[in-house]
């Protein structure tokens, strides 16, 4: 995908209708008050050495960093969040809504919006699941504020 495809993808989502219940789309998944977009996903990394994953890992900042930067032209500077204490309350037991609990075991952190006037949360985020796992460039789009 391109960058304009990723911006067609958030701009579709942030009017789409939410799903009633938790299910995948063409896009990732959805539930109710949430969209999760994989704008991008890598190869995997079991057959390779550090540096390719190193160099992927670049590659993928730099896609998010140059879309985000698109979307502060939209929506004016992001916050920079951290789901780092979001995940240790949901280890810890606490009931964390979605798309937030299933967002923090992946994404360490997020290029975060709430445009004026619109009731929907927009964010950007890199998922990393594990060392030999893919990478995967994430919009968010959901109408549950951050915890």
């Amino acid at each position: 995908m391109t960058i304009a495809q990723h911006l067609a993808t958030i701009d579709r989502l942030c009017s789409e209708e939410f799903p009633a219940e938790h299910s995948r789309s063409a896009d990732g998944t959805a539930g109710p008050g949430y969209h999760v977009a994989e704008l991008v996903t890598s190869e995997d990394f079991w057959d390779t050495d550090g540096a390719t994953r190193a160099e992927t890992e670049e590659q993928f900042e730099a896609e998010r960093d140059g879309l985000s930067q698109l979307l502060t032209r939209r929506w004016g500077p992001p916050q920079c969040v951290s789901l780092a204490s979001v995940l240790e309350r949901s280890t810890s037991g606490e009931d964390i809504p979605e798309p937030w609990g299933d967002l923090s075991s992946r994404v360490p952190d997020l290029h975060l919006w709430r445009p004026d006037g619109c009731e929907r949360w927009i964010a950007l985020g890199i998922g990393r699941w594990g060392r030999e796992l893919p990478f995967q460039l994430l919009a968010l789009v959901t109408v549950t504020d951050p915890p």
